[in-house]
């Protein structure tokens, strides 16, 4: 890794300030992509809570719906973890306010990395475009692909899909040299830095805060940020990774069961997280009111599990207990005052 230099797109997100942080604490030097140059001391902020980016650290100004920036951004890389792209849990009138961006945006950072002739980009997708798009409960694998043209699949299903098909496609039409992962994460939780998280921690924030009626009948394959991290660095170097897509995904557990772990490892910290079960048709009464629950009742009761199988055999990832993974996020949302 010595001298090799990376860009991560969307350095102020989520997933992409612990990607930052994995190549800066591996030796990398990095650059990451942020909307506005302004928000250069906020990320530096967050990321000193992890690691000292020294003088390896730099920032370039480029958005997903324009081409300035792009080549400046890609030119003398190595690498490319494009993470950047746009996350709603709600669906916006427009599906378009998702999928322009999302698929705009990762064709401009693939274009810019192939004319710069980098190693490999490798793409932050999503288990929503890994859907077997079957009523009831179903488990999946890498092999599927979400239909965005089935009825009832949201917004950002169809961005992530129609994101990682279009990225597929740039790749599969140049002439080689630059080749193509995709990490394709379920929930994402662990620790935040900052009171400026992603929605996918409400999960945690609203059990710790009290603010969901009680307990749905909604679980998930849960993934932790840092292991998010380390699984987009595998893909980048390992040559076995080269047009391969690899789910994100750790142990998979109910709203109960991630309850019961608060309630029991943070004692009175966890004092508003609700215990009794919530009716599948309250949820859905509130979702009238509430767009975050209301974009999540259709799963009520339903197991999608997704299998991380793949990325542990072939690349030696494990993603760490569930119980740390939550217990880290929730400590962390106190920490930051967020509840």
């Amino acid at each position: 890794m010595s001298g090799e230099t990376v860009l991560v797109t969307g350095g102020s997100g989520y997933i992409g300030g612990w990607c930052v942080a994995g190549l800066l604490q591996q030796g990398y030097v990095v650059r990451t992509t942020v909307r506005d140059l302004a928000k250069e001391a906020a990320v530096r902020a967050a990321l000193s809570k992890i690691t000292d980016p020294g003088n390896r650290l730099s920032f370039h100004a480029a958005n997903l719906t324009a081409d300035a920036g792009w080549d400046e951004a890609v030119a003398g890389c190595d690498y490319v973890l494009h993470v950047a792209s746009p996350l709603g849990v709600a669906d916006p009138k427009d599906p378009n306010d998702l999928i322009v961006p999302a698929r705009e945006g990762a064709k401009r950072a693939v274009s810019a990395a192939i004319r710069a002739g980098v190693k490999r980009v490798v793409l932050t997708s999503s288990v929503a475009a890994t859907s077997k798009g079957v009523a009831g409960s179903w488990a999946s694998d890498e092999t599927h692909w979400t239909d965005p043209a089935a009825p009832k699949v949201s917004a950002y299903a169809q961005s992530k899909t129609l994101a990682e098909r279009a990225a597929w496609d740039l790749i599969n039409s140049s002439d080689g040299k630059t080749t193509m992962a995709t990490v394709n994460p379920a929930l994402v939780l662990g620790p935040v830095t900052s009171r400026d998280f992603s929605e996918s921690v409400q999960v945690v924030e609203r059990l710790l805060s009290g603010r969901v009626p009680g307990i749905p009948r909604l679980g998930f394959n849960i993934v932790d940020v840092r292991d998010v991290a380390s699984l987009h660095i595998a893909a980048m170097t390992d040559p076995k990774a080269a047009g391969e897509r690899f789910i994100a995904a750790g142990q998979y557990a109910w709203m109960g069961e991630i309850a019961d772990i608060l309630r029991a490892r943070l004692g009175d910290k966890a004092a508003k997280v609700p215990t009794r079960k919530v009716p599948d048709f309250v949820i859905r009464l509130a979702g009238l009111f509430d767009k975050d629950l209301g974009s999540v009742a259709p799963s009520l009761g339903h197991r999608h599990d997704n299998s991380s199988e793949k990325a542990q055999r072939m690349l030696g990832w494990k993603p760490r207990p569930i119980e740390q993974t939550v217990v880290d996020c929730a400590e962390s949302l106190i920490a930051v005052g967020a509840v």
